[in-house]
């Protein structure tokens, strides 16, 4: 018996809507990941909000920045993907701890992130079929 899932084939439709939802998602956290390094003493005083201390701004930015880099090359994009969504959980809760509604933010930007992966990754949707 073999380990390795079956392909499943790839459409060039959802190919490319794969690309434009992970190219989106690559765009928008590489400007929330500059955000933290091209604005230090800002980012510094949204981690205190959130009761952060001001020394993780730059080791969070730089997760991020990794996490996202993993996800868009596409050797390494399921692992990037993981990555994202332990970096956006952190985020969801967060929010929640604080009572904001904008906790929905980050739970789109990772159901975009996994949505765009399955659609142009065959090996993904053998391992997790939506249905059988």
């Amino acid at each position: 018996m073999s380990s390795v899932a079956p392909a499943v084939p790839t459409s060039k439709g959802m190919l490319w809507t794969g690309r434009i939802l992970s190219g989106l998602v690559v765009a928008l956290l590489l400007f929330g990941a500059s955000y933290g390094f091209l604005h230090p003493e800002k980012a510094r005083e949204d981690m205190r909000t959130y009761g952060y201390p001001d020394s993780v701004s730059i080791p969070i930015s730089t997760a991020l920045l990794v996490s996202t880099l993993l996800y868009a090359i596409p050797r390494t994009s399921v692992f990037g993907a993981i990555m994202l969504t332990g970096y956006l959980g952190g985020a969801i809760a967060t929010h929640v701890q604080k009572l904001e509604p904008n906790f929905a933010a980050p739970l789109i930007v990772a159901i975009m992130a996994w949505l765009g992966i399955y659609l142009r990754e065959a090996r993904l949707r053998g391992v997790l079929p939506l249905r059988s």
